[in-house]
């Protein structure tokens, strides 16, 4: 691991061998161990810099994972290197950019392989409802934080939103018939242990996003019996802390499928044990969108989504219109490469 701690643009970088206990039978590395690794680095680098001020010894929370893309798989024995870098800060936020690299150690051919934005939010050690104020950075150049501030604003307004309409609950339905909402639908039950959580006691974020990449992951793998990947990540919003001692709920259903991706909506909710009269929240959402392969990893196609009722046709297409925006992004961002 290395690290520059110099005021401007904090960095750091951590590298990890991919180990059989990280990928799926195949080989290809879980889209949850990615995201985990993600988070780490995000987290170690927004607590050391909110920690080089006076006052208050705090740890850096995520708030909110940007859209993340994953350009290509990463396999058993590949090196991931993850570096991370502050790009921005607000009074009582941290925006973190991270790019993962995968290296063949046998070849040394090198990809990247994911670029990820995240926001943090120092809490206090004594007081984990207590902001803490975030030290500045300083900008190379002035659009620089000028571009910053309007992420800023943008994230700040769409977790809004998120929060507004997160009400529902995953209900399941038992139906045989495959290739339906139901049929696929997945949830995974977790105790939240003293491993998964910060020194403040509260989960740390890749723990519950690896945990949400698995129950995509056997959504997907449900629907096109097949193997799977993580494509992308739309932007993952944590409205809520989990502390330790809750009993977590984590539930994935299939909203829209094209020809060759299949978007899944994944609810974390939380039920607090020891503090039983607070009663279930939901704590985290997020869309995935995986890809079918076959055996030579190229991709296959994918069985459409069949839809029983207006609350199923209402939700393909929304997800329908997100599918369309991002691919539109894509093709775009394309065109301005030189």
């Amino acid at each position: 691991m290395s690290l520059s701690n110099s005021q401007a643009s904090p960095s750091i970088q951590i590298c990890r061998i991919m180990r059989p206990d990280d990928a799926n039978i195949v080989g290809n590395v879980h889209g949850g161990t990615i995201l985990k690794m993600i988070e780490e680095a995000g987290c170690i680098i927004g607590t050391r810099h909110c920690n080089t001020q006076k006052g208050d010894r705090c740890v850096a929370a995520l708030a909110r994972v940007e859209r993340t893309d994953f350009l290509y798989p990463m396999f058993i024995g590949e090196v991931a290197h993850v570096s991370a870098e502050i790009t921005y800060t607000s009074k009582h936020s941290v925006e973190v950019q991270v790019t993962v690299l995968s290296e063949n150690i046998v070849t040394g051919a090198k990809k990247v392989t994911n670029k990820a934005t995240l926001w943090y939010v120092p809490l206090s050690l004594q007081n984990v409802d207590k902001t803490i104020e975030v030290p500045p950075i300083e900008y190379s150049r002035p659009e620089q934080e000028d571009l910053g501030q309007k992420r800023y604003e943008a994230q700040k307004l769409e977790r809004l939103e998120t929060k507004e309409r997160n009400g529902e609950v995953i209900t399941h339905v038992s139906l045989s018939e495959p290739y339906t909402v139901g049929f696929s639908q997945s949830s995974l039950i977790h105790l939240i242990g003293p491993s998964d959580c910060t020194l403040l006691g509260f989960v740390h974020g890749g723990v519950t996003m690896k945990l949400m990449d698995e129950v995509a992951g056997i959504v997907a793998a449900r629907h096109c019996k097949t193997n799977i990947v993580t494509a992308s990540v739309d932007a993952i919003n944590f409205h809520r802390k989990i502390k330790k001692g809750c009993v977590i709920t984590v539930s994935g259903r299939m909203t829209f499928t094209s020809n060759k991706s299949m978007e899944i909506e994944v609810f974390v909710d939380a039920d607090p044990l020891v503090e039983a009269d607070k009663g279930k929240y939901r704590a985290v959402t997020a869309f995935f969108t995986y890809i079918s392969l076959d055996k030579d990893n190229k991709p296959l196609p994918v069985p459409p989504l069949k839809l029983n009722d207006e609350e199923e046709q209402k939700r393909f297409e929304e997800g329908k219109a997100r599918y369309l925006q991002n691919k539109a992004k894509r093709l775009a961002d394309k065109e301005r490469q030189p």
